[in-house]
């Protein structure tokens, strides 16, 4: 028996062993006793709140930032919102960044220079989602996946042992033994996202930076580059084909024929000579060319939707014969396929089976057989999003021609995949349901007939579509060979892969094939022609996820002392990978907490004692580091973590990733931030959402984007709305007592921007001493009214009047701001972290070899070292007395 969806990587859903599990989950099914630990939010009535207050995406008829209706099951819902929160804070207040924005900021810090002292990557070891020791009640360990990293959004492969993995926001890693002991080879790059990794047939690697999904602007990147020599060379700028004509865009897909490559964007279809890689980028198509940057309408708030391209279907027998596969994935009026005819490129209104109407062709993947005969194409259907909660998947479909053309047949909808084995059977959360985010699509080189598909699960055809198995099903919950039992992965059920399905390869090492696939939770590996079990799961997958390639998708990271052993303990909430735990002496971290794990509290003085926020303000604790044996199954007392969630998660009024911090000067009282500033004093022996103190109601349609406290002084920074309708930010104050509390007066026009204030530092020698930093790019890379410059503003009274200290401080988005004790300034950045010293009034780059990305938070630690998080490659740290 499967079960039908899940709490978004929440283990309580193997508690259901007797009825299958929907995501509309009530209290009685959730937990032994009745007893919910998460509080649970029914689907319909969150979407409901949403839609009230103004929620994710856009549809054909809808502006940015209204619900798209039908989106799915609830981890459907939070992935849109994770990525329209991250193209908010950087997009705001207009919607669009301009290209070169990236490349310029790149530019500037390479002028900076270095402070002493080396960056240590404190999470370059295995990570295993599975790890026995912590199989708390909100735990995923037992579910199959095994070791994993962050989400890899490409995927390429030679025969000869050589593998290319493309991260989301981590760069490019090689592997020369067929997948494991990785290398990154993109470190010299400005940008590390991944779109897509194809190998050309002269050998030559492209990479495509900008993450190959349609998630608003979040991951841009700065264009394609080209690795002549893969097995041995390394990316660098000089390597860039063409000009800056792709910056600040998102590459879904390269596609080759004859002497071009071709690109589909978020801004059109876009061609290049593979000859020469000097030279611009020509635009191919954009079915709304007034819509790109420099267009009389590229400031309009619905802009970054109106020119997406998914992928590019090129004949095998005359490349001048190309189809585009173009649409926004919630539906507009321009999606569907095009071909270049005798009046320009022309909407194809007939291929048989596969859609071909704009409310039925949304993200489109198409593969091609080695020998030409046969086309595969998937389709996820804006329509079946919008009106079918089981799916989104207008189904697989085959051209048995070789022509992109057609005459196209379809050989699988979601309900055939759901009946093939699929752990996705109930109500809610069915194949497909996150089609618009999950796709792959491959042929065996030597069998036409020989398929793999990805969505959240990995499917297998070998016989045309005529029959399907599942040899990567979701997860092992829920079936019958599932136990959490220690002494077991995932029971008696062989492992899977980690959902989500993103790239897949096909390789060979020495003379054996097998197929890579990439997804959320990293790299897997198995035979082409491996070998299953009775009910089609794969038996053979491996994990390649060993911890050199550290990809991990930090939010936030937490630091304290090991209470039973010497030295310090290591936590951080990740991107659909829970939360790491890494304590004094460990040679492999394990997950305590599933799902997206959000902002962290953690005792400097007890590591063992933390809070974790899973999404919308869910908050959890442990005072044991939730070390856990799976003994709550059968004793719900036994469960070593508690739920503790803020009203506002109930209510949906807070950010899919919420701030949460505890006073500088008081670790028991807590600070967390939704539509309402809420106060916890009790500390980790806090047991109940029922505990924490309303101080402050900043307003209907407000959330809190980042909140700071000493002494009982509490800051909260708000955006509301916080989509391009009308964008607005602010900051109020007052005590953790609920009393004083105002709002500050910011004019956008002679202090802070008018964008997104994403993190507050305060002095604690002085409570009216505060440094805000400003997401988002300036003025010359914004649209919209206040956008203003600046990153990094001062106030000495508390907030009456603000100073901006940007000075030279590059243009580019900044996310969190500690102030160190010896006053030195240290800022997260999305190109890294930068400080400035007391006696300075310009900025350095922090310490050597930290990767060129998004740091999300910096921490310090009671060693004495700054943490940073970063949202693509791992927890990194660095003496403090070195920055200077």
């Amino acid at each position: 028996m499967a079960v039908s969806g899940r709490r978004a990587r929440r283990i309580w859903a193997v508690l259901a062993t007797s009825a299958a599990l929907g995501l509309t989950i009530t209290q009685a099914q959730a937990a032994p006793g009745g007893d919910d630990p998460f509080g649970v939010r029914v689907l319909d009535e969150r979407a409901h709140l949403h839609e009230q207050q103004g929620g994710l995406s856009l549809s054909a008829e809808e502006e940015p930032g209204e619900e798209e209706p039908g989106d799915g099951g609830e981890e459907n819902e939070h992935i849109a919102a994770r990525a329209e929160e991250y193209a908010q804070a950087r997009t705001a207040p207009g919607g669009i960044v301009a290209p070169g924005a990236f490349g310029a900021a790149y530019g500037e810090m390479l002028n900076l220079p270095s402070t002493k002292g080396g960056w240590r990557n404190n999470t370059r070891l295995p990570y295993d989602a599975d790890d026995p020791r912590y199989r708390d009640i909100n735990s995923n360990s037992s579910g199959g996946a095994g070791k994993v990293t962050g989400r890899v959004t490409g995927m390429a492969a030679d025969d000869r042992g050589n593998v290319y993995a493309g991260s989301a926001n981590g760069g490019v890693f090689r592997s020369r033994t067929g997948g494991g002991h990785w290398t990154n080879i993109s470190d010299e790059l400005p940008a590390l996202s991944t779109g897509d990794l194809q190998l050309d047939p002269r050998g030559r690697l492209w990479y495509a930076t900008g993450e190959a999904n349609t998630s608003a602007t979040a991951f841009l990147g700065t264009g394609v580059y080209v690795l002549k020599d893969p097995r041995h060379g390394k990316f660098s700028r000089r390597d860039r084909v063409g000009g800056d004509e792709l910056e600040s865009t998102s590459v879904n897909a390269l596609r080759f024929g004859g002497d071009k490559v071709w690109a589909a964007t978020t801004r059109g279809v876009w061609s290049h000579s593979t000859k020469t890689l000097k030279g611009p980028w020509k635009l191919e198509f954009a079915p709304n060319p007034d819509y790109l940057p420099g267009g009389p309408k590229d400031d309009d708030q619905s802009a970054a939707y109106k020119n997406i391209a998914s992928d590019i279907a090129i004949d095998p027998k005359d490349p001048n014969k190309t189809v585009l596969a173009i649409g926004w994935r919630s539906g507009d009026t321009y999606n569907g396929f095009y071909t270049k005819g005798r009046n320009g490129w022309e909407r194809l209104t007939d291929l048989g089976e596969l859609p071909t109407s704009a409310e039925d062709v949304g993200n489109v993947s198409f593969a091609r057989s080695a020998d030409g005969s046969r086309y595969y194409a998937i389709d996820q259907s804006p329509q079946q999003m919008a009106t079918n909660p089981d799916s989104g998947l207008a189904g697989i479909y085959v051209s048995k021609s070789g022509s992109p053309t057609g005459t196209w047949t379809k050989i699988a909808d979601y309900k055939q995949l759901r009946d093939s084995g699929s752990a996705l059977t109930g109500d809610g959360y069915q194949p497909g349901i996150q089609a618009w985010y999950n796709q792959f699509l491959t042929v065996d080189p030597k069998n036409p007939d020989h398929v793999y598909a990805g969505l959240e699960e990995v499917f297998e055809t070998k016989d045309g579509g005529k029959t399907w198995t599942v040899p990567g099903p979701y997860w092992n919950f829920g079936f019958d060979c599932w136990s959490i039992d220690p002494a077991k992965q995932s029971g008696d059920c062989p492992q899977t892969t980690h959902p989500d399905q993103h790239a897949v390869a096909i390789g060979s090492y020495y003379g054996k094939p097998y197929v890579l696939v990439g997804n959320d939770g990293g790299v897997y590996r198995r035979p082409v022609d491996g070998s299953a079990n009775a009910d089609g799961h794969a038996t053979d997958w491996t994990s390649l996820n060993d911890g050199t390639m550290d990809a991990l998708q930090y939010y936030s990271v937490g630091v304290g002392n090991d209470p039973d052993r010497r030295g310090i303990a290591v936590t951080g909430g990740l991107q659909d990978n829970g939360q790491s735990m890494l304590r004094p002496g460990d040679r492999v971290m394990g997950s305590n907490f599933g799902g997206d794990g959000g902002d962290t509290i953690t005792d400097p003085d007890n590591g063992c004692n933390i809070a974790e926020e899973y999404v919308y303000l869910s908050v959890s604790v442990t005072q044991n580091c939730a070390v856990n044996e799976g003994s709550w199954i059968d004793d719900p007392s036994k469960a070593t973590s508690y739920s503790v969630a803020p009203p506002d998660s109930e209510t949906a009024e807070a950010r899919f990733i919420a701030p949460l911090s505890a006073d500088i000067k008081d670790k028991n009282t807590w600070v967390a931030g939704g539509r309402h500033i809420w106060i916890n004093t009790k500390g980790y022996g806090i047991r109940s959402g029922d505990e924490w103190f309303k101080a402050f109601d900043l307003g209907e349609g407000r959330t809190a984007t980042a909140v700071a406290s000493s002494g009982g002084k509490v800051y909260a920074a708000w955006c509301g709305p916080c989509n391009n309708q009308g964008f607005a930010r602010g900051v109020a104050v007052g005590n953790a007592d609920g009393t004083g509390w105002h709002e500050l007066n910011l004019p956008a026009e002679s202090t802070v921007p008018n964008r997104y204030l994403s993190g507050l530092a305060v002095d604690p020698a002085n409570a009216d001493h505060v440094l805000l930093a400003v997401n988002g790019f300036s003025r010359k890379w914004t649209e919209g009214p206040g956008a203003g410059v600046g990153h990094l503003f001062e106030t000495k009274d508390g907030g009456t009047t603000w100073t901006d200290i940007s000075g030279n401080l590059p243009d580019v988005p900044a996310n969190s701001v500690v102030l160190l004790k010896n006053g030195t300034i240290a800022l997260g950045t999305d190109l890294g972290v930068l400080v400035r010293t007391p006696k300075s009034s310009g900025w350095k780059v922090a310490g050597t070899n930290l990767p060129t990305t998004a740091v999300l938070q910096l921490k310090t630690g009671p060693d004495g070292r700054l943490y940073a998080a970063t949202h693509g490659r791992g927890i990194w740290s660095i003496d403090v007395r070195r920055l200077r």
